[in-house]
């Protein structure tokens, strides 16, 4: 982390040096674009957090100048002493150079009004210029980099970087996002690692694929040259009947990547109202627009299904926002996974675009072994002498997920009848049970 720190020191030299020209300039009466006259540091061959979460979101030299006025407060405080200084004849801080009450810290809060000065002065266009950097369409607010407030157009309005821009650009890290209406989705966790996934030879290949393309894309895309071809990120859909572990291989494939993995909460993205769901849909790819997540949409077919002919309002609706949506997922940068339990249900327009589709079987009988051992591997999952678990892999056609259940069930009535270990007709019992469940009958 020492050579991120050394580039975000010369970052703030820089930006005083911007700060000084704009008030050299205020206190001659003069206008000149300072972004021009000061040249930014250049980061493009840099390889640290800030240098490349500047590279990647595209900033401009006067939307860095926004960047580092939201988070010196955070780093450097003192930075921006300098706009505290007191206008003499009014016997207070100068109106010009903006700031919000910072309370009892009575450290300088940049403001709306502060970035407009710095980039614009007293220049009218090129406040213009500096608004449209921050207004709601901006990339500054479009990637998240500011939060809060970004309808409010008073002056007054503090520069508030985003704690997810925060992190990154001071640690490389980011902090889990919290759901609410701009991020409809979940935090997914597991406490598998990749050699747990008990998946057949196919599987196996295709999720390698995905991991060696993840990791090396930089050099596929830039040093290969594939970049004119392909766009950048990884689609895949997983498909197959319920409980064969396609949450499971997601969250897993998340965690070997480094990278958080969040369920899309689809009851909150689909609406019935015109143009809500794209609003929805659109909020969520842009909390995602730096690549640096997996989302997971489960039971996608809900959402993704075959467009119908277009012969009712309802339906040019539903039409709109799977082409919207065929165009945001096309254009993420990151990890996309759908999941489905029926592939049929899925457009064929989506299938052209999944650089992976990947089919999730119910496991055979060796598979089932190893998933039943996996299972009852826990020592407090204690199995009676002579469980023959070879004899139950091959017997009942189960599931891992139901597996699962089945454990719990056996648990549960381990502890309610103060049993130390799961015998064999407890066992049989809950698989009788979980099969009439899905109405399928015990052979």
């Amino acid at each position: 982390m020492k050579r991120n720190g050394t580039v975000i020191e010369a970052e703030i030299a820089w930006f005083r040096r911007v700060v000084d020209r704009r008030l050299d300039l205020h206190a001659r009466d003069e206008q000149g674009d300072v972004v021009d006259l000061v040249p930014a540091p250049n980061l493009a061959k840099l390889r640290c957090p800030y240098a490349d979460a500047v590279g990647e979101a595209g900033l401009s030299p006067a939307e860095r100048v926004i960047l580092m006025l939201a988070l010196l407060p955070h780093v450097r405080p003192q930075a921006l002493d300098t706009f505290l200084i007191q206008n003499q004849a009014t016997k207070r801080r100068f109106t010009e150079f903006g700031g919000a009450d910072s309370g009892p810290q009575s450290g300088f809060v940049p403001t709306r009004e502060t970035a407009l000065f710095v980039l614009g002065g007293e220049d009218i266009a090129q406040r213009f210029a500096a608004l449209r950097l921050i207004d709601a369409e901006s990339p500054l607010r479009a990637l998240r980099i500011l939060d809060g407030a970004e309808d409010s157009n008073a002056p007054w309005t503090p520069l508030a970087i985003s704690q997810r821009w925060l992190d990154r650009v001071t640690t490389g890290r980011s902090a889990p996002l919290a759901s609410g209406p701009l991020f409809p989705a979940q935090l997914l966790e597991t406490p598998y690692v990749f050699e747990d996934l008990v998946v057949g030879p196919a599987i196996h290949e295709a999720l390698a694929e995905l991991l060696a393309w993840v990791r090396n894309e930089r050099l596929l895309m830039e040093d290969w040259g594939l970049s004119k071809h392909l766009k950048p990120g990884y689609r895949a859909l997983f498909h197959g009947p319920p409980g064969t572990g396609k949450t499971m291989t997601a969250a897993v494939l998340g965690k070997t990547l480094g990278l958080p993995v969040y369920r899309v909460d689809l009851s909150r993205v689909v609406s019935k109202w015109v143009g809500e769901t794209e609003k929805n849909l659109g909020a969520l790819f842009d909390q995602a627009a730096h690549g640096d997540m997996l989302l997971f949409f489960d039971e996608a077919d809900a959402l993704f299904g075959k467009r119908g002919d277009t012969q009712t309002a309802n339906d040019r609706h539903a039409n709109q926002q799977i082409a919207y949506l065929l165009q945001r997922i096309e254009e993420s940068p990151g990890v996309v996974i759908l999941a489905s339990n029926l592939k049929a249900n899925i457009d064929a327009a989506f299938a052209r675009r999944f650089q992976a589709m990947v089919y999730f079987p119910m496991p055979d009988a060796a598979a089932r072994l190893k998933l039943w051992q996996m299972v009852f591997a826990e020592p407090r999952a204690r199995l009676a002498e002579g469980v023959p678990l070879d004899a139950l892999a091959r017997r009942y056609e189960l599931s891992g997920g139901e597996m699962i259940n089945i454990l719990r069930r056996v648990s549960v009535h381990a502890l309610i009848e103060g049993d130390s270990y799961v015998a064999d007709a407890r066992i049989t019992d809950a698989v009788a049970r979980e099969l009439a469940g899905s109405g399928r009958v015990a052979g």
